[in-house]
C-alpha cells in the first residue's frame, strides 16, 4: 500500500489524513504533542512517497529531511486541489488572502452566493478543512477559501478561479526572515493563474501595487479613492459606472468594512449576481462573531469582543472606532513593530490591560512614550483583567471595554475563536452576577 506522512494533527492535518486514506494511502500521523514525535518520523521517511505539512508546524529536521530525500512536500490545500483535478470536480475556487479582512470577506462572499441561489461553502483558515468539505461529496458551485500565508507556502498547481489579496501590513515576522518574504508568500495565491482566471486588485494598497507584475490573471481593480472596476464616489459604490448601493445603508460600518465590501461586490459581479441581490444582502447582513462584536452590557459599561484582532492594523481599526475605551490587549510575540499602535493607545485609550507573552514589552513601549504608569495594568491573563475592571467600574460608568489583542493567541489559547469564547464566558460570569 502507498504510504503518506502528515505532520500536524490540527484541523488541516486531520482533514488531509482522511482524504489520503480515502485515496488509498496508509497514513503515518506525526505530531509532537499528541502522536508520534517528529524525531521518530525521520526513521519512517524511507517508506513515504508524499508528505503533508500542516500550516502551523515548523520547518524542523523532519521537514528538512523529507525535502533532502526528495519526497514531495505539500500542504492540505495543494493535496485537495490535485484531488479535485484528478476526479474532475467542476466546483470553482475563490481564494482569499491578505493581512486583514480575510474572514469577513470569505464569510460574506459565501453568504452572498448562497443568498443568490448558488451552492457555496467556505473552508481553509476559517476553521473548516477543505479536505473534510470535499469528502462530504456535495455538488458545489463555489468553494470560498480563506488562506493564510502559511497555507500558501507549499503550492505546486493550485489555481483559484478568482483570487484576491485584501491588503498587506506587517505580520508573522517570527516565521519569515523579513516583511518582504511575508508579502511575497501571500502572492503565491495567484502564481499559477492565467488570463482565464481573475485577480481582484486593491489599488489602495501600496504593497500590492509594488507586486503588480506578479499578477498574470485578468485584473479587476477596486478602490475607495480611485476609479477602478469597482469604486466609491459620492457616498455610493459603483461597478463599471453603474450604481450598485448606497454606503450609508450598509449594515457593516467602518472604513475597513468598506474595503471588504469592494471585494464582496466584485466577486458577486464576476459570478453574475444582480445588484438587487447584492443590496438586499449587504444592507442586512450581520457582523461576525469575534470581530468588533458588542455582546454584553453591564449597565452603561459595554463589552466588545474583537478577538479577531490578531495583528496591529486590525486592532488599530478597533481602537480608532472606540475613543476613550478600556483596552485589553497582548498575546504571542510575533516580533512586530508596535510603535503605531502604542502611539494610538496614548491618544485614544483611557486604560490599558496587558496580557500574554508580549505584556512586559508592551508596558515598556508605553512608558517610553510617557503613557502614565497608573493607566497601565500588567495583569497577564484575561480573568484577572476582568476582575480588576469589576472593582474599578460600576454600572453607571459609561465606558467601553474593548478586547482586541493585536496578536495571535498561541501562548494562552488554541485559536482566536477559543480566545473570544473564553473572554465572553468570563465577562458573563464576572459581570452577570
Amino acid at each position: 500500500m502507498k504510504k503518506a506522512m502528515v505532520f500536524g494533527a490540527g484541523v488541516s492535518g486531520l482533514g488531509a489524513k482522511k482524504l489520503l486514506e480515502h485515496m488509498g494511502y496508509e497514513v503515518i500521523l506525526i505530531d509532537d504533542k499528541v502522536g508520534l514525535k517528529s524525531i521518530e518520523g525521520i526513521e519512517l521517511l524511507k517508506e513515504v512517497e508524499i508528505f503533508i505539512k500542516s500550516p502551523g508546524v515548523p520547518y524542523n529536521d523532519l521537514v528538512l529531511e523529507a525535502k533532502k530525500n526528495k519526497i514531495k512536500v505539500i500542504d492540505e490545500i495543494e493535496l485537495c486541489y490535485q484531488y479535485m483535478i484528478k476526479y474532475g470536480t467542476t466546483t470553482k475556487i475563490i481564494g482569499v488572502t491578505g493581512t486583514n479582512g480575510k474572514t469577513t470577506v470569505t464569510t460574506k462572499i459565501t453568504e452572498l452566493l448562497q443568498y443568490s441561489g448558488y451552492k457555496a461553502s467556505y473552508a481553509g483558515n476559517i476553521g473548516v478543512s477543505l479536505a473534510e468539505l470535499l469528502l462530504k461529496g456535495e455538488e458545489l458551485d463555489y468553494i470560498v477559501l480563506e488562506l493564510s500565508s502559511f497555507q500558501l507556502e507549499n503550492l505546486e498547481k493550485f489555481k483559484p478561479y478568482i483570487s484576491l489579496v485584501t491588503n498587506l501590513t506587517p505580520d508573522h515576522l517570527a516565521r519569515y526572515k523579513d516583511v518582504e518574504e511575508y508579502y511575497d508568500t501571500k502572492f503565491n495565491i495567484c502564481k499559477n493563474q492565467t488570463k482565464d482566471e481573475y485577480f481582484i486588485f486593491n489599488l489602495d494598497s501600496e504593497e500590492l501595487l509594488k507586486r503588480e507584475k506578479l499578477i498574470l490573471a485578468t485584473k479587476i481593480e477596486v478602490s475607495q479613492d480611485k476609479k477602478g472596476d469597482c469604486y466609491i464616489e459620492g457616498g455610493k459604490m459603483y461597478w463599471r459606472g453603474e450604481e450598485v448601493l448606497e454606503i450609508e445603508k450598509l449594515s457593516l460600518k467602518g472604513k475597513h468594512n468598506l474595503e471588504n465590501m469592494l471585494f464582496i461586490v466584485t466577486v458577486g459581479k464576476i459570478c453574475g449576481v444582480d445588484n438587487q441581490k447584492i443590496r438586499e444582502f449587504l444592507y442586512t447582513t450581520k457582523t461576525l462573531e469575534h470581530r468588533m462584536e458588542e455582546f454584553f452590557d453591564y449597565g452603561k459599561l459595554k463589552f466588545i469582543n474583537d478577538s479577531k484582532g490578531t495583528n496591529i492594523e486590525s486592532t488599530t481599526f478597533a481602537v480608532e472606532a472606540f475613543k476613550g475605551c478600556i483596552l485589553i490587549c497582548g498575546g504571542y510575540d510575533k516580533k512586530l513593530d508596535w510603535t503605531p499602535l502604542v502611539e494610538l493607545i496614548k491618544n485614544r485609550v483611557d486604560q490599558v490591560y496587558l496580557i500574554g507573552d508580549i505584556a512586559d514589552k508592551l508596558e515598556s513601549e508605553l512608558l517610553k512614550i510617557q503613557y502614565e504608569k497608573d493607566r497601565i495594568h500588567l495583569l497577564r491573563d484575561v480573568k484577572t483583567c476582568l476582575e480588576d475592571i469589576k472593582k474599578r467600574y460600576t454600572q453607571s460608568d459609561e465606558k467601553i471595554v474593548l478586547f482586541s489583542p493585536a496578536t495571535s493567541s498561541y501562548d494562552q489559547f488554541k485559536s482566536f475563536e477559543h480566545r473570544g469564547q473564553v473572554f465572553k464566558e468570563l465577562v458573563r460570569e464576572i459581570f452577570g452576577r
